[in-house]
C-alpha cells in the first residue's frame, strides 16, 4: 500500500471537484471504527493484517481500554480510481481526496455527532445486520435528515449472519430485505412528518391567498390556488429511499474486510451471462429469477410454480457463502480445501505459499476476500459516485441553513452568494463554521516534532553529545556503585540531574478550531472575525461585540496527528490555531462583520443532565482545578461548569460515562492535579396533586389551598389560594418555553427595567438563560393554545376566562406555573393584555400607598417561590398560584410613600413565600424524578437478568419487541436518573456482557405515587402500620437525600421513642 504525503494530500485540496467530506454514522458498536481501519490501511498508514483490529482512530487509552469511540476524529484519504471523462472514452486515473470523520455512537456523545455532522456533506450510515435499527440509528437518521447530509446506507457484520446465526443465504436475504425496509421506514416517517407540517402551511398561505383575491377578484384566486395546488403536490420521496439497485446499499463485514454493491456484482456477471450490466444492477436485487435453460430474467408472476432462488440468493449471497464455507466451515472449522482451490481457480486468485500452509482459518478468509471483494473499494467508490461534491452540496444545503441562521435578512448578499456558488479566489469573503475545539498537547504539534530524516548537522552533533553523555554517566554509576562511596558522591554532581528535570517539564495543552471552510481561501496570518453563537447580523455591533484574531497556524487533520498547512481553499475540513480564548465551543470565522452569517445559532446539542460537585484533594490546587474547567469546558461540546452560592464547583456532563471521561482529562490533561468528585446531584420537581386521602383543609371556610397571609408590619396583607395546574396545561406550558420568552421580550415595560434595577441579579439571569424550544408559536397562537387547554375537558369551570388574568410565568418566568390575579381591581399587570396596563408599578410624588404598588414584589415572591419549592428548594412545576386579594393598611407614622415601599419589600416578598409555600403543602405534595429512557437488547437466556437489575433500580418496562429472525428482544423501559448510576456496569456485570444499556434523558415524572410527609392517620392506616408507619417512604428518602446535600433540616426518626427501641452505634 503507498504511503501518501502530506504535500500530496494538500495538493489534492485546491481541486474542489475531487474532495469528499464524510461522516461515519451508526449506533455504538455497529462496527464504525473497524471500517474506518480498512480504509486507513489504502493510504498504507496501517498494515492491512491490523485492520479492524488496530482501532485506529480511538487514539485515547481509554478508547482503547473500553473498545468505543468517545470522541469525533477527522483523517484525510487518497483515492485513486479509474473513469471515463466521456462514455465512449477510454478510462483514465483520477485521483480523490476524502477528509472523513469518525464519530461516536454512544448516546453520552452525541454532542460530538452534531459536531461532525455539521462540517459534512454526506453520511455514511452503518447498520448491525444482526442487531438491525437501533435508538441511536433513529438518532443519526435524524441528524442526516435535518443537516440535509446524503446517506449512503452500510449493512455491517452480515458474517454474523453465516457464523453466529447459521442462516442460509435465502434467509439471509429475507432478512436483509426486511431490515432494509425498518431503515427506509424510519426515513419515511421524517418525510411525512416534514410533508404534514408543509401541508398545513400551504394550506393556510392558500386561504389567506384566496380570501385577498377574492376581495380584488375571485377568478385570479381560483386560478393561483389551482397553480398552487399543482406546485404542492410535485414534491416526491422516491429519491430519499435506500435501495441496492440505486447503489446506495453496501453489504459489508468491516472485520474480514469486504464490502460489496450489486453495481460490482452486476459488473463480474456482466460478460458471463451476457445481460447488459444498466439492467444486471435493476434486476440482482429484488423479487427477479434466472432462468437456468434460457438464462433470461423472470419475474415472480413468470415463475409458473417451479422454486427457483432470486438472482441476489444465487449469484451473490450463495458465491459469499461458499468462501466461508472454504475456509472457515467443514470439519471442525478447518475448511474445505478442495472447494478453496475451486473457488480461487474460478476467482483467478493466487494465494501466497506461507497463507496456503498456515493453520489459521481466518487469515485464508481476509486474503480471499481482500483479493476478491476489498472493502475499501466497494466504500470508496460508492462514497465518490453516490455522494456529493463540497460545491454540489453547499448549492443543495446552504440556501435552507442560511435561512434557519439568525437574523437571515440581513447577512450580506455578496456573502451568501460567495457561500452558495462555492467562491474559492483570495478577493472572496472568508467564511468557516468552527464546530468544537480540540485540546492537543503542546509537544504533539506539527512545529514542536522532531522530523525524522531532517537534522541540520549542529542538531545532530548536539543530540550525539547528548547521548554520549547519558551513556557515561550511567557506565560511571555502574562501576562506582557499591565499591566507593566517596567517588559515587563526588560524580554526582547537580548537573546530572538537570536534564531529567528537564523532562519533567509539563507539556501544556493547546486548543485546536475543528473548522469547516464553506468560501474564499483562508492563509496563515489573515485576521477575521469571530462571530459568537448569539450574534445577530441586524445588530453587529452588539454586546458581546465579536472580535477580531489573527491565524496563527493552519493544519491537516490525519487521526493523531497534525499537518501543517499554508494555506486552505473552500471545502475543505481543517484544524485552526489562534482561536484559544476566542471561540468557547462552537463559532463561525467570518472575514467581514457587516452582514456576517452566524451558523452557529443552532446547537443540536442535548442539555447535561448528571452535575457533580468537584474539588481538588489538596486544596492549593484549587486554582489549577478552575483553570482545568474551563479548558475542558472550551474544548468539550457538551460539559459545563458552574459555581453555587455555596461556593461548591459543579460539573455538568451528559451522562456517566460522559462524566468518567471528563474527570479523566481533567486529573491527567487540564488541571493535572487530584481531584475528588462528590455524589452526582440529581435534578428534582416538585408538584402538587389532588388524592384520595389528604388530610382535611388548613382553612375550613376558605376551602382547600387558600392561605390568608399579613407582613410582620400588618400593613399588607393578601389572600392566595395554590391549586394543582391540569397535566396537558403543564406539558404545554414545558414544550414551548421559547414562545413565553419571546411574550416577555416583546414586552419591554418601564416596570420590568424598574424591576430589574431594583433586584438585577437573578433577573438577569432569567434574560440570560437561552431556550430554544418552542421557537415556532407566535403570540396569539400560544394564546389560543393556552386557552384552550386550560378550559376544554371535564370539571373545568374554574379555569374559563383565567388566560386574561395570567399575571405571570415562573420559575425564571417562563417555567410551567402561572401567576393568577382575581383580585377585584385587577392590580397586576397581565402577560397577554399589555395594551391596557397603566404604569401604577412606582408611586408619584404626594400620593399614598396602594396595592398596586406591590404587584412587582407579589411577583418576584412567586417567582422566589417556584424556583425552591418547599420539599428540598427544587423547582416547582404545574401549580397555579391565584392571588385573590390584597389590601394596603395606611400607616401612622410621616413617611413617604417610596420609604414606605423599601421597608415593605423584603416583608411582601418573604409574607408570599409562606403563603404558596403552606397553600402548596395544603394539597397532597408529590416529588418527580427525573427519568432515562432506557433501550436494552438482549438475548433470551439473560432476559431474566435484565429484568432483575431493572426491578432493583425502580425501573419500569414499557415494552418487549422480539426481533424476527434473531433470537435478540428490544426491551424499552424507563429508569430514574437517581438510581441510574453504575446501572450499565452492573447490567454487564449480570449478563456477562450480553446486554448493554442505552440511556436517554426524557423528562420528569413522578416515579414513587406517595406524600413525603405522609403519616397514617385514618383508623384503618393505624391499625394496620401503628402510629410509627413502619413500612419505608420512599419519597421522603429521596427528598431527605436532597435536603441533607443542600444542609437543610432533616426531619424524622433521628430520635428515638423507647429505649429498648435503640441501636447500637456500630450498627
Amino acid at each position: 500500500m503507498p504511503v501518501v504525503t502530506p504535500e500530496k494530500l494538500a495538493g489534492l485540496q485546491q481541486h474542489a471537484d475531487d474532495i469528499r467530506n464524510i461522516c461515519i454514522l451508526a449506533h455504538v458498536d455497529h462496527g464504525k471504527t473497524s471500517l474506518t481501519d480498512a480504509l486507513l490501511a489504502t493510504n498504507g498508514i496501517i498494515s492491512p493484517k491490523l485492520a479492524g483490529k488496530i482501532r485506529y482512530l480511538d487514539s485515547r487509552p481509554d478508547e482503547q481500554i473500553r473498545g468505543i469511540t468517545m470522541e469525533s476524529s477527522a483523517i484525510s484519504l487518497y483515492f485513486s480510481m479509474l473513469r471515463r471523462p466521456a462514455p465512449d472514452a477510454t478510462p483514465v486515473p483520477k485521483e480523490y481526496l476524502i477528509n472523513l470523520i469518525d464519530s461516536p455512537g454512544h448516546i453520552d456523545f452525541s454532542s460530538e455527532v452534531s459536531t461532525a455532522s455539521r462540517l459534512c456533506d454526506g453520511a455514511v450510515v452503518l447498520v448491525d445486520a444482526v442487531e438491525g435499527v437501533c435508538s441511536q440509528t433513529v438518532t443519526v437518521l435524524r441528524q442526516t435528515w435535518t443537516e440535509k447530509l446524503k446517506p449512503l446506507l452500510v449493512i455491517n457484520k452480515i458474517d454474523r449472519l453465516v457464523t453466529e446465526l447459521k442462516m442460509t443465504p435465502g434467509e439471509a436475504y429475507i432478512h436483509l430485505s426486511k431490515l432494509l425496509e425498518q431503515v427506509n421506514a424510519v426515513l419515511g416517517s421524517f418525510f411525512q412528518g416534514e410533508r404534514m407540517e408543509e401541508d398545513l402551511n400551504w394550506r393556510e398561505r392558500m386561504d389567506e391567498r384566496v380570501a385577498a383575491a377574492a376581495a380584488k377578484e375571485a377568478k385570479l384566486g381560483d386560478v393561483e390556488s389551482e397553480a398552487g395546488d399543482l406546485q404542492f403536490e410535485e414534491r416526491d420521496d422516491e429519491e430519499l429511499y435506500f435501495a441496492p439497485e440505486k447503489n446506495n446499499v453496501i453489504f459489508s463485514s468491516a472485520i474480514d474486510g469486504w464490502a460489496f454493491t450489486v453495481r460490482q456484482f452486476a459488473g463480474l456477471y456482466e460478460k458471463k451471462l451476457g445481460i447488459k450490466r444498466s439492467i444486471m444492477e435493476k434486476v440482482l436485487w429484488g423479487d427477479f429469477y434466472l432462468d437456468p435453460k434460457t438464462k433470461k430474467v423472470l419475474g415472480r408472476k413468470h415463475l409458473k410454480g417451479r422454486n427457483l432462488k432470486p438472482m441476489f440468493v444465487q449469484l451473490v449471497l450463495e458465491q459469499v457463502w461458499a468462501v466461508y464455507q472454504a475456509t472457515t466451515g467443514g470439519d471442525h472449522g478447518k475448511g474445505d480445501p478442495a472447494l478453496l482451490e475451486k473457488i480461487t481457480k474460478s476467482l483467478n486468485i493466487t494465494i501466497p505459499p506461507h497463507i496456503a500452509r498456515s493453520r489459521d482459518p481466518r487469515l485464508l478468509l481476509t486474503t480471499v476476500f481482500s483479493s476478491w471483494l476489498p472493502l475499501s473499494t466497494a466504500l470508496l467508490v460508492s462514497v465518490i459516485e453516490s455522494l456529493p461534491s463540497p460545491k454540489v452540496a453547499q448549492a443543495e444545503r446552504l440556501p435552507e441553513i442560511l435561512e434557519d441562521s439568525p437574523g437571515s435578512e440581513q447577512v450580506s448578499p455578496a456573502v451568501k452568494d460567495a457561500m452558495i456558488n462555492f467562491k474559492t479566489s483570495k478577493s472572496d469573503p472568508v467564511v468557516a463554521y468552527v464546530s468544537k475545539m480540540v485540546s492537543i498537547p503542546e509537544s504533539e504539534l506539527p512545529e514542536n516534532k522532531r522530523r525524522t530524516g531532517q537534522l541540520s548537522a549542529d542538531e545532530a552533533r548536539e543530540l550525539a553529545r547528548k547521548k554520549r553523555a547519558e551513556f557515561a554517566r550511567a557506565q560511571a554509576a555502574e562501576s562506582n556503585g557499591m565499591d566507593d562511596l566517596t567517588t559515587a558522591l563526588d560524580t554526582a554532581t547537580l548537573n546530572d540531574f538537570a536534564p531529567e528535570a528537564e523532562e519533567k517539564k509539563i507539556d501544556p495543552e493547546h486548543l485546536i478550531g475543528f473548522a469547516r471552510m464553506y468560501s474564499g481561501t483562508l492563509s496563515v496570518g489573515a485576521s477575521l472575525y469571530v462571530i459568537p453563537p448569539k450574534f445577530s447580523p441586524a445588530n453587529p455591533h452588539a454586546a458581546p461585540e465579536p472580535q477580531k484574531v489573527t491565524v496563527t497556524a493552519l493544519y491537516m487533520l490525519m487521526g493523531r496527528n497534525l499537518e501543517s498547512l499554508n494555506s486552505v481553499p473552500a471545502g475543505v475540513v481543517f484544524g485552526i490555531g489562534g482561536l484559544d480564548g476566542y471561540v468557547l465551543k462552537s463559532g463561525t470565522l467570518c472575514s467581514q462583520l457587516e452582514g456576517a452569517v452566524n451558523l452557529a445559532g443552532v446547537n443540536m446539542a442535548g442539555n447535561p443532565i448528571v452535575r457533580v460537585a468537584l474539588e481538588p484533594v489538596n486544596p492549593a490546587d484549587l486554582d489549577k482545578m478552575i483553570e482545568g474547567l474551563k479548558l475542558l469546558v472550551r474544548s468539550d461540546p457538551c460539559a459545563e461548569y458552574e459555581q453555587l452560592e455555596s461556593g461548591e464547583y459543579v460539573l455538568l456532563t451528559a451522562g456517566e460515562l460522559h462524566l468518567e471521561r471528563c474527570l479523566t482529562d481533567l486529573k491527567e490533561r487540564f488541571a493535572r492535579c487530584d481531584i475528588q468528585a462528590g455524589a452526582p446531584i440529581v435534578p428534582y420537581r416538585e408538584t402538587i396533586v389532588r388524592a384520595d386521602e389528604m388530610r382535611p383543609p388548613a382553612n375550613k371556610e376558605l376551602g382547600r389551598g387558600a392561605v390568608v397571609g399579613a407582613t410582620t408590619s400588618k400593613q399588607v396583607s393578601m389572600q392566595i389560594r395554590v391549586r394543582p395546574l391540569p397535566a396537558n396545561v403543564t406539558e404545554f406550558l414545558l414544550k414551548n418555553p421559547g414562545a413565553i420568552k419571546k411574550l416577555y421580550s416583546e414586552r419591554k415595560t418601564t416596570e420590568e427595567a424598574e424591576q430589574e434595577d431594583e433586584v438585577s441579579g437573578d433577573q438577569k439571569i432569567e434574560a440570560d438563560e437561552d431556550s430554544l424550544g418552542g421557537k415556532g408559536l407566535s403570540i396569539d397562537e400560544l394564546k389560543k393554545e393556552l386557552q384552550t387547554n386550560l378550559e376544554s375537558g371535564k370539571g373545568r369551570e374554574v379555569w374559563k376566562g383565567v388566560i386574561d388574568k395570567i399575571a405571570a410565568f415562573g420559575p425564571r418566568r417562563t417555567g410551567p406555573n402561572i401567576l393568577i390575579d382575581a383580585t377585584k381591581d385587577g392590580y397586576f399587570p397581565k402577560v397577554f393584555a399589555p395594551e391596557k396596563q397603566e404604569d401604577g408599578t412606582s408611586p408619584r410624588a404626594g400620593e399614598a400607598l396602594r396595592a398596586a404598588h406591590l404587584c412587582d414584589k407579589v411577583t418576584y415572591g412567586f417567582q422566589l417561590a417556584m424556583n425552591q419549592g418547599p420539599l428540598c428548594n427544587e423547582p416547582v412545576q404545574g401549580v397555579a398560584v391565584i392571588v385573590e386579594d390584597l389590601t394596603v393598611t395606611p400607616a401612622d407614622e410621616e413617611t413617604t410613600t417610596r420609604d414606605q415601599l423599601r421597608r415593605l419589600t423584603s416583608g411582601v416578598i418573604k409574607t408570599v413565600q409562606q403563603c404558596i409555600r403552606q397553600g402548596f403543602l395544603d394539597w397532597s405534595p408529590r416529588l418527580m424524578l427525573a427519568m432515562y429512557s432506557c433501550e436494552i437488547q438482549a438475548s433470551t437466556e439473560v432476559l431474566g437478568r435484565v429484568y432483575e437489575v431493572l426491578t432493583r433500580r425502580r425501573g419500569r418496562v414499557l415494552s418487549e419487541q422480539m426481533k424476527e429472525g434473531t433470537p435478540f428482544f428490544t426491551i424499552q423501559s424507563v429508569i430514574p436518573v437517581a438510581e441510574s448510576f453504575g446501572f450499565a456496569e452492573e447490567m454487564r456485570k449480570r449478563t456477562s456482557g450480553a446486554a448493554q444499556p442505552q440511556l436517554i434523558f426524557s423528562g420528569f415524572e413522578v416515579l414513587v405515587d406517595e406524600d413525603p410527609f405522609w403519616q397514617p392517620f385514618t383508623e384503618d392506616d393505624l391499625e394496620d402500620l401503628g402510629e410509627l408507619a413502619d413500612r419505608e417512604n420512599v419519597a421522603k428518602r429521596y427528598m431527605d437525600g436532597v435536603r441533607r446535600r443542600k444542609g437543610l433540616l432533616v426531619e424524622g426518626r433521628g430520635q428515638r421513642v423507647a429505649a429498648e427501641k435503640q441501636k447500637t452505634l456500630k450498627r
